[in-house]
């Protein structure tokens, strides 16, 4: 139990040092180093997030899974890419500011491309209203990209394309999470979008804060861009 135990430590200090609000450099150089042990620490800790957003997606989808050009944003290592992989989906870019996940995410084959961009200091790297799918788990938290991100998500998938988001529901992400949705409803009311379904998840991954027991809670969000919108809209 002991070894148990210290491993639980280890990957407790590695989320929550992950959470912490520091400069986009450090934050860079945090997971380059992460990288290695990222997908076995994320299971240890039962990280449900890229599941959950796969399920949301999968369930609503309803064109051409192999043909659809999905983008990964924040894709790390392509947890999300080997799952949307297994429900039919074959076509894959992603974005991600670590070239340590970007290079284990090439070596898993899945990606057509990948793009090294930081969220949040520009557009995205990509061509506009080209996406069927866009998908970004984990990264919209506090501490990691800003609320605004959500734009350049929408403005990067096709017109009737679908854009899904996870975001933790823990107390120190309540103000980050309030503000995200404020977003995505002004987008709503700039008919921009609508809204396809809200999941809230109770077991979304084990606490890792001190006062945390058990496991967290965290939300999906699924998005449908207006058919008849337009990037110049925004």
């Amino acid at each position: 139990m002991a070894a148990v135990s210290k491993t639980f430590e280890h990957v407790k200090a590695m989320i929550l040092a992950a959470h912490e609000g520091v400069t986009p450099g450090e934050k860079v150089n945090f997971y380059n180093s992460w990288a290695e042990t990222y997908d076995q620490d994320l299971a240890f800790l039962d990280y449900r997030a890229p599941s959950l957003a796969v399920s949301s997606i999968s369930s609503h989808f309803s064109g051409d899974r192999e043909a659809a050009v999905v983008l990964d944003v924040a894709c790390g290592t392509g947890l999300v890419a080997k799952q949307m992989k297994r429900h039919g989906f074959g076509h894959f870019v992603g974005i991600d500011g670590s070239e340590a996940m970007l290079m284990l995410a090439r070596e898993s084959g899945l990606y057509q491309d990948l793009k090294q961009s930081m969220l949040g200091e520009g557009p995205l790297p990509v061509q506009k209203g080209l996406f069927d799918v866009v998908v970004i788990v984990g990264a919209l938290s506090v501490g990691h990209v800003p609320v605004g991100v959500v734009r350049e998500l929408c403005k990067s998938t096709k017109p009737g394309g679908h854009v899904c988001m996870t975001t933790r529901s823990n107390d120190t992400n309540v103000e980050y999470k309030a503000a995200l949705e404020r977003e995505l409803k002004q987008m709503e009311a700039e008919g921009l979008w609508t809204c396809v379904e809200v999941s809230e998840v109770e077991d979304w991954e084990r606490g890792v804060a001190e006062e945390e027991v058990g496991y967290i809670s965290g939300a999906v969000y699924l998005y449908k861009k207006v058919a008849h919108c337009t990037t110049t809209k925004m």
